[in-house]
């Protein structure tokens, strides 16, 4: 059949494989053919297009199997003769197909099904008490009818969910948003994500789904290297100087809404935790979390001379002797 391409040497699996290695093959060769990672290459677009193509029938066990039928028959002897030496299979008579793209498009119900054969004999013309006093009983409108209930039948069959991953950074997580999502099939969508997404979080895109289905998003959210969300609450560690713990004062301290000024009282201890209102995390769309800075007195390692200097001079004055009273 003109156009036929094999899916399984496009995955590079065998026809054995289980839906597990299906998938897996998908993922690591759909990641190889990103468009996001080869920009501008037609080819590795078409790859990918064709990928999708390739694994939203063979994860399907009812078009796979339909398929593998196909592609057993095509090559057949009699096969592209005419219309009565065509080969009439037991399931479906693939001779109505004039080429592997028209099976394809009518598998994965890209369009109507193809139009029947006309029939060739003259029809006789209805007499008008036919037309006009009894419509319901016009053939064509009968075959109209069926065809419509028919085209319905199969659209609302080939309907069903689907589920696709979606990483993304804390930050984005926190304030929602317009996000492009990129699926497995290829399509692109911008979606306006919620705020305050967490991992594990399942998103419903209504209508976005293999024919007509939902589209659920599965979420997972990036580990940060500084915040750390626990329920309703953000945790850092912020460092501060020998002086700054003993002083107090004013310092700036980042969050996931922009940086904000906290004060620290005089002669804070390393591990004090002191709590931001409301710069925490939010849940649902009225309320927000605190943010919970836990405070890390530092030292410097490297000295200046007058650096040195002074701590000597500080050393000298201090009364402070903080293992005057060990417990040994």
């Amino acid at each position: 059949m003109q156009n036929f391409r094999n899916y399984f040497e496009l995955l590079e699996i065998s026809q054995s494989a289980s839906p597990a290695d299906v998938k897996r093959a998908y993922r690591q060769m759909a990641r190889k053919y990103h468009p996001d990672l080869n920009p501008g290459d037609k080819q590795a677009e078409e790859r990918f297009k064709g990928l999708g193509e390739a694994y939203e029938v063979l994860s399907d066990p009812a078009k796979r199997t339909q398929y593998e039928e196909y592609s057993r028959f095509w090559k057949q002897k009699g096969f592209w003769g005419s219309a009565g030496d065509r080969l009439n299979l037991n399931k479906v008579d693939f001779s109505e197909f004039g080429d592997f793209n028209r099976f394809v498009d009518q598998l994965l119900n890209r369009r109507e099904d193809p139009r029947p054969t006309p029939d060739p004999r003259p029809k006789a013309a209805p007499s008008y008490r036919s037309r006009a006093s009894d419509p319901e009983s016009d053939p064509r409108r009968t075959r109209r009818t069926s065809a419509t209930a028919s085209a319905s039948a199969t659209r609302v069959a080939n309907r069903r969910d689907a589920e696709a991953d979606l990483t993304v950074p804390l930050e984005r997580a926190y304030s929602g948003g317009q996000e492009r999502v990129r699926l497995e099939d290829g399509r692109s969508l911008e979606v306006n994500m919620p705020a305050g997404m967490v991992t594990g979080q399942r998103i419903r895109l209504k209508g976005q789904g293999i024919g007509g289905g939902n589209l659920y998003l599965r979420i997972e959210v990036e580990p940060h290297p500084f915040f750390t969300v626990q329920g309703d609450e953000v945790f850092c560690r912020v460092p501060i100087t020998p002086s700054e713990a003993a002083l107090g004062g004013t310092i700036e301290v980042p969050t996931l809404d922009g940086p904000v000024r906290m004060t620290i009282p005089p002669g804070v201890q390393s591990g004090k935790r002191l709590r931001l209102a409301g710069k925490g995390y939010p849940v649902g769309r009225d309320r927000q979390g605190d943010q919970i800075v836990a405070l890390e007195v530092v030292v410097p390692t490297e000295l200046s001379d007058r650096e040195r200097a002074l701590y000597a001079e500080l050393h000298e004055l201090s009364s402070f002797k903080p293992r005057l009273n060990l417990p040994i």
